[in-house]
This record gives C-alpha cells, structure tokens and sequence, in this order.
C-alpha cells in the first residue's frame, strides 16, 4: 500500500479526489488511505485565509491620520503666546472705525482714546518699576477712580466689544494701540507700536499721585515725568496732545477745548500758547486761563508752566515754528510712554500701520 501510494503523481494530488480515484482503480482500503494524504497535502498548500478590507477599515485608518493631525496641531495652538495669535492691523482698522460720533464730544473719541493711552501708561516709576500700561490696572478700581482718570469709563466701554471679538489681545495692548490710532487717524505722526502686553488684577493697581495734577507748575510736572525717565525736551513734546480734545467739568472739572481743532493732531497747542493772550477766567470752577479774544478756548496751570518756564519755553518755541519737528519728537516721545516698563517677547515685531485713508 505504501508503495502504491508513493507511485501516485503530485499532480493527481491536486486534481478533484473523485476523478483521480476512480481513474486509478484501487481497492476501497487504498482510496481511503489517498483520500486522507490528499487531505493532508491540501492542507498543507493552502493560503492562509484574509479579510476582506472593505469601506469600514479604510475610514478608521483615516481618521486615526485625522486625528493625530488633530492632536499635533492643538498642541501647536496651545503652544503659541496669545498675542501671535492676533491680526493687529484688523484690530487697528476696527478701533478707527469706533472714532467717528457725531453725538459724543466734538465728533470724535480719538482725543479719549489718546488720554486712554496717556493716563494707562504713565504710571511708571522707574525705581519701583511698577505701573506703565502692561498690566492695564487703569480698568480697576481704586486705580480706575483716580481723579486724573475721570471720564475714561467712556473709553473704555467704546473698546470693550473689540476686546470681545479679539480675545487673544490683552487690555495693555488694546488701550495703548487705541492711542496710537487716536493720534493717526487724527492727522498726526506715524507711531511705532509693539505687541506682548500682559493683563494683571486689582492688586497690582498703582497709588493716586502718579498722574500730572493741571493745577500745578514747571516743577510738579517734572518731577512726574522724571520719575518716569524723561527729559524736558521729551516732556515739552508731550504736552502737544493737548491740541487734541477737551476739558470736562463732569470729569476733570475743567472747560473748554485748547484750540479750534479739537479732533485734528496739530501744532496749535504751542501756537496758541505763545501767541494768544491768555487771562484768569472768573468762574466758580478751579483756576484755569482763556483767551482773551473770545473767551473760547482755555489753558491749564500745568500749561501756562510751559510758557513761563525758560528751558520748556526753548522747546515750546521750537515746536510752535516746526511742526514736523513736534511730529518726530512726539512720535518717538509717545512711543517710549507706551512701552514704559513693559517686558516684550524677544520675537515682539515693531508696526507702524497705515492710515485708512
């Protein structure tokens, strides 16, 4: 049997065990003992069965892929400082568009925007280094209800949707760029900005007294300013922003605009200063000074300082005859006041945006 066996050709193995077995005629022991060799032969050269791959794994290997892309870029998300996250000159051209109201002030909240800036910034002590406009504690009280900070509610609440809407930019960043748009869209100079302010709480809110008082002189206001670091020059450049706005007897209790243009960033300030005639207004309000042409316009303690003092008057003088001068002065005096103490990223890029127009 065995040997009949070991005759049978590998072919026969593979072909339907009927056919072969009845081909070959062999006694019903023999065609039992082949039909179980087949058995095992075929066994032994059979591939191994496989799935079928259908729809349903192929969509799992996707979105498996999906999803770890998913987690890769959240994780980049998670990793990038909020302020890079912000498109500034979308932010720039939505704070311009809040300007114009002819039902607010004289029009516009360019000036406030820019005293929003000012009052936000000018808190720095540079022994202490505290204050300055990271942090923007001047949106907390006590700091908020300083006297010097009457009124800037109304700025702040104009600006609070944008903070909304871009959530990624700090209070710091948003009220000291809101500035910068005052002073541009207003006429005045290019001013260079920089990105990377941080929001602190109440407890860091800087004490009352840091702010110029306007009922004071030449003094007073350079000591304010030096404890911030500057110099006379850069004070007397300063001090032009007030071509911009108005006094308020409901804030500041002071009344009336400097000039004629109160919404135009000009030279006027030191050219009504030095060429106007200026006397004591007689009211029951505190101590300020108008023309005395019309009575229209007004100056403060603090202002007329400028005039009278011989080192300020040098750069009043110098202002008043070259506004493009005053321009570049201020410029870069304003600058340095808005990033007084602020510790940037390395990587923080400087703007300097274009105007809408």
């Amino acid at each position: 049997m065995t040997s009949t066996l070991r005759t049978v050709p590998r072919l026969a193995l593979r072909a339907p065990a009927t056919a072969k077995l009845s081909a070959l005629r062999l006694p019903a022991a023999s065609t039992l003992a082949l039909a179980r060799a087949y058995s095992s032969q075929q066994r032994q050269y059979q591939l191994p069965r496989t799935r079928k791959a259908g729809t349903g794994g192929i969509l799992g290997v996707l979105a498996a892929g999906a999803l770890a892309g998913w987690y890769f870029y959240s994780k980049q998300q998670d990793e990038t400082p909020a302020w890079k996250k912000v498109n500034y000159q979308n932010v720039y051209k939505d704070i311009a568009d809040l300007l114009e109201d002819e039902n607010y002030d004289d029009g516009s909240y360019g000036p406030v925007f820019v005293r929003l800036a000012w009052h936000s910034s000018g808190t720095y002590d540079k022994k202490t280094r505290t204050g300055g406009s990271s942090g923007a504690t001047i949106r907390h009280a006590p700091e908020s209800e300083h006297g010097a900070n009457a009124g800037l509610d109304v700025a702040r609440r104009r600006l609070e949707p944008l903070k909304q809407k871009y959530r990624n930019i700090s209070y710091g960043d948003l009220y000291t760029l809101a500035g910068v748009v005052g002073v541009q869209e207003l006429g005045g100079p290019t001013v260079q900005w920089r990105p990377g302010r941080s929001d602190k709480l109440a407890d860091a809110c800087t004490p009352d007294g840091r702010l110029p008082d306007a009922a004071q002189g030449a003094d007073h206001v350079r000591d304010i300013f030096y404890r911030m670091g500057f110099d006379d020059r850069e004070i007397a450049a300063l001090v032009g922003a007030h071509a911009l706005g108005r006094c308020h007897t409901t804030r500041s209790g002071y009344d009336g605009p400097w000039n004629a243009s109160p919404t135009t960033f000009t030279n006027f300030f030191y050219t009504e200063l030095l060429e106007n005639t200026w006397v004591q207004k007689k009211w029951d309000g505190p101590k300020q000074f108008v023309d005395k042409p019309t009575g229209a316009f007004m100056m403060l303690p603090a202002d007329m300082a400028f005039k009278t003092d011989p080192r300020f008057r040098t750069y009043i003088e110098l202002y008043a005859r070259d506004q493009d001068t005053f321009f570049n002065d201020f410029s870069a005096a304003f600058a340095k006041l808005l990033e007084l103490g602020v510790k940037f990223p390395e990587d923080a890029p400087t703007y300097r945006f274009k105007t809408l127009d």
